[in-house]
């Protein structure tokens, strides 16, 4: 075996260097303070016996979907989900795909034309910044949740096709940009919106259908992506808007048409998900509620300051340093939270954090002993 290239081995030894080597951890056994299982969804019998005997009834017994859609992999839960989707957010049409980052790459990779020109917000997820590079587009970032220099971008360049692009909220601050005054900003500019709902399905609503529905304003979003690996507690993505916009990705989104397809066990545990959040509201009520006790709990104890405002499942405490995060992040976990630092350059330097995703299933008194331990540790510093 020929000897690994020197350039790639100077750069895992600056990551190293730099107490930011990435490495895949061990399954932890402590309190659930890192995964985007926001429901608990991923876990629930009730949805794994349900889609169970949805196959058995529909004759899904297949292991796999064979090939790409356009080919033999079209298996008939596809339209039954996605028309299942299609009603449940108040859209159109809906179009799934194999993973959240799918569905960002091949919609930014195929939608904005050489001449348009993108605006996205400068936190916007990895996903939708490598598709935008992907595209023959022009394309600048405005400060976060600054719609005055998004305007001013706008203002520079006028006369073009204008996509517009947000999260409703944001992976690693879990806050959320106003979304009426960028839906006026976009009419008013006649401009295309793109919202990535990732981290908002099954979290804002009432049953759990993100902040762009929640808000009534899903006539005026061009395109929403909707990511069913958090909230919905399984696998894959779907792209929400016009007939017309589903009938360009089925043709030119290269993520979408030379991929093989979802298998049926996969798309059937969408369905079910789905049917799970338009008939059980208890877990979303759980979960709100958690998130009101960690924002009270956490002005009590003195640590407002140390956090991003946040009113959702995402709560980041900013610690800078790789070191130093990792170092508080080792003593919580060791106390049996397990509870993940977010290093550069994952986050920019000097913004490294403590991320605390929140659950229906934490209790309120696994919350106030996280934060009181988070407290011990920090003023130890």
């Amino acid at each position: 075996m020929r000897k690994f290239p020197q350039n790639l081995s100077a750069k895992l030894e600056s990551r190293k260097q730099n107490n930011a080597l990435r490495q895949l951890p061990l399954s932890s056994k402590g309190i659930d303070f890192a995964s985007n299982d926001y429901l608990g969804l991923s876990k629930s019998a009730t949805i794994f016996q349900e889609t169970h005997q949805y196959l058995i009834e529909n004759n899904g017994v297949q292991n796999g979907a064979t090939g790409s859609r356009l080919l033999s992999g079209n298996h008939k839960l596809y339209p039954e989900t996605e028309n299942y989707i299609t009603q449940f957010h108040k859209s159109e049409s809906a179009l799934i795909f194999n993973s959240g980052y799918d569905a960002n790459v091949g919609f930014f990779s195929s939608l904005p034309q050489k001449g348009d020109l993108v605006l996205y917000d400068e936190l916007c997820h990895a996903s939708i910044r490598d598709g935008i590079q992907l595209s023959n587009a022009k394309a600048y970032k405005f400060n976060h949740n600054d719609f005055e220099d998004l305007e001013r971008l706008i203002l520079r360049n006028q006369n073009t096709v204008i996509y517009i692009v947000t999260e409703s909220v944001f992976s690693m601050d879990g806050d959320t940009p106003n979304l009426e005054e960028l839906v006026q900003l976009s009419e008013k500019h006649n401009s295309y919106l793109v919202i990535d709902e990732a981290h908002a399905l099954g979290v804002f609503g009432s049953t759990g259908e993100g902040l762009v529905q929640d808000l009534n304003l899903q006539d005026h979003v061009f395109a929403r992506i909707m990511t069913f690996g958090k909230g919905l507690g399984c696998h894959g993505a779907a792209i929400l808007g016009s007939p017309e916009l589903r009938d360009y990705l089925v043709n030119f989104s290269r993520s979408f048409i030379y991929t093989t397809g979802l298998s049926p066990h996969s798309v059937a545990t969408i369905l079910m998900g789905y049917h799970y959040l338009d008939k059980e509201k208890q877990n979303i009520e759980l979960l709100r509620g958690n998130i009101i006790h960690f924002n009270q709990e956490k002005n009590l104890l003195g640590l407002k300051q140390l956090f991003v405002r946040s009113k959702s499942a995402i709560q980041s405490a900013i610690i800078p340093g790789n070191e130093n995060v990792k170092s508080i992040a080792q003593k919580l976990q060791e106390k049996g939270f397990d509870v993940k630092a977010i290093l550069s350059p994952t986050v920019p330097e000097g913004q490294e954090r403590l991320r605390f995703c929140l659950h229906s299933f934490n209790s309120k008194e696994e919350i106030s002993e996280v934060l009181r331990l988070l407290s011990t540790f920090v003023f130890e510093y």
